[in-house]
């Protein structure tokens, strides 16, 4: 018996699991971890708090399995899943410089204006599939160096070392042996070449940041180093694998082939769609990433973040106080033909893809004295499904790829109603594969790859075959008449 470590490094708590060689978790334990939001929106994380709350969930992982007889000697593997494009700088002797700069801080934004101002949006957007964005690590940076002394002469002087959280994890645990990251980590940084799979010296220069070290490059599944994990071990094993938590996903919901594409519908939505062994420029609003990469095979992908997903449907419960439990919601929605005409643009905090209207405000439409409160519930509900649908023709009309499936995972997938509007409206199947923690999972098939305890991704495609699909029904003509609504409404404001 051999068994997988995965480590699923989160914005707000780090989960750990141990994994089967059926890729089945055999235990699981998760640690909560702190998150600094400060004025000038910004939000940062304490460097030495995430390894040591990484250190804690492992400890209690391993304490559970040991608890249900498990023996840690047989763990061989460990695979490593992250909050992508939070970053953290450290020197030479491995002290942090600042603390951890988290993906949703806002700190950059002038920094991203006057970037575009000197025309440098197209070549960034050619060369590393991302738009000038406070999202992307890059202009955390540059904002950095140019607002804190220290770190400005260390980048200056060569010492200062760049990493997102899954390479300070890996520093850390090999006591500096290691210093890398994976292809889908760097595509998040603003620095990445996705068609040259390296750092890109030219933006390097644009950003005054030639000097920056940079972590070697290497494929998702990958012998990173070895770790005991602070001696939480008796022995050492193998860091086999690092990825982006979304990317990871995507893996652990087997999107292995072009068209295969995954959601999670979580409080807003990651949409990712494997485009195959090229990179393909979005001419529609998506961003171009590295989907996931083996020692023989990379993998793009297509990217489309949507806002405002379950946060929608928590509005109207919490500040309209139109539902009280949201398990009452599918029948809420099975009960009525339709909304009447209403719809809810989700634009609380601007729309994103494919639109990008960061200006746009939440709104109610079609409302008459016949509406009630359920079409409102409802209208809420569907605007989850009708973004997904905006996003998957842009990804299509992107890729020349047609859909093939939607995999799908995420707290709103246990309502039966969005699962079949989503499948009417895509006109194609949508599979859940019931697995809650997919990131872990996704981390510990890549890893278990590389270890050899995994022989090839066509055995990985044999295992969790208690997924449940969804194929389109008899309401998807009248469901996609809807659609039309939906679109003149988001054309018209």
């Amino acid at each position: 018996m051999s068994f997988i470590l995965a480590i699923d490094q989160g914005t707000s708590s780090t989960k750990t699991i141990i994994f089967d060689v059926q890729g089945k978790a055999k235990f699981k334990a998760s640690e909560p971890l702190k998150t600094h939001y400060l004025e000038g929106n910004r939000v940062e994380q304490e460097p030495e708090v995430i390894y040591k709350n990484v250190l804690e969930s492992v400890k209690k992982c391993l304490a559970g399995f040991k608890s249900q007889g498990g023996d840690c000697s047989q763990i061989t593997a460990c695979g490593i899943s992250n909050q992508r494009e939070t970053f953290l700088l450290w020197d030479k002797s491995g002290k942090p410089l600042y603390n951890a700069v988290v993906w949703q801080c806002k700190r950059s934004v002038e920094v991203c204006d006057r970037l575009k101002s000197e025309g440098l949006e197209s070549k960034i957007n050619q060369k590393t599939g991302l738009i000038i964005d406070p999202y992307f690590s890059g202009t955390k940076v540059i904002w950095l160096y140019e607002n804190e002394q220290k770190i400005q002469e260390t980048i200056d002087q060569g010492e200062a070392y760049f990493g997102n959280v899954d390479t300070w994890l890996l520093y850390k645990m090999t006591k500096g042996k290691s210093y890398m990251t994976d292809y889908t980590n760097a595509s998040r940084t603003l620095f990445f070449n996705l068609k040259d799979l390296k750092w890109d010296q030219e933006i390097l220069a644009d950003f005054g940041l030639s000097n920056l070290k940079l972590p070697e490059l290497k494929p998702s599944s990958y012998h990173f180093g070895q770790t005991n994990l602070e001696g939480l071990l008796d022995h050492d094993i193998s860091i086999s694998a690092m990825i982006g938590d979304s990317h990871a996903a995507a893996f652990g919901e087997g999107c292995f082939e072009p068209g295969n594409a995954k959601a999670t519908l979580g409080t807003g939505s990651s949409i990712l769609m494997n485009i195959g062994s090229a990179p393909k420029t979005s001419q529609n609003g998506m961003i171009t990433t590295i989907c996931w990469s083996t020692e023989d095979r990379i993998d793009y992908a297509l990217e489309g973040i949507i806002v405002s997903a379950g946060a929608t449907i928590e509005w109207v419960k919490n500040q309209l106080g139109l539902f009280e439990n949201t398990g009452d919601l599918e029948q809420i929605c099975l009960s009525m033909d339709d909304t009447g005409g209403v719809y809810i643009v989700p634009a609380f905090s601007g729309l994103g893809a494919p639109h990008w209207d960061m200006n746009r405000k939440a709104s109610i439409e079609g409302l008459s004295f016949d509406s009630t409160k359920n079409h409102v519930i409802r209208a809420a509900v569907e605007s989850v499904p009708y973004q997904i649908k905006d996003v998957i023709v842009a990804m299509e009309a992107d890729s020349g790829t047609p859909l093939t499936e939607l995999k799908i995972d995420g707290g709103i997938t246990t309502n039966k109603f969005v699962v079949q509007f989503l499948a009417d409206l895509l006109d194609r199947k949508v599979t859940n594969i019931k697995i809650e923690d997919v990131s872990a999972l996704g981390a510990g098939y890549l890893a278990g790859l590389n270890a050899g305890v995994y022989q090839s991704i066509n055995q990985l495609k044999g295992f969790h075959q208690e997924s449940t699909s969804t194929l389109a029904g008899q309401d998807s003509e009248k469901v996609k008449k809807l659609y039309e609504g939906w679109k003149q409404v988001i054309q018209s404001l």
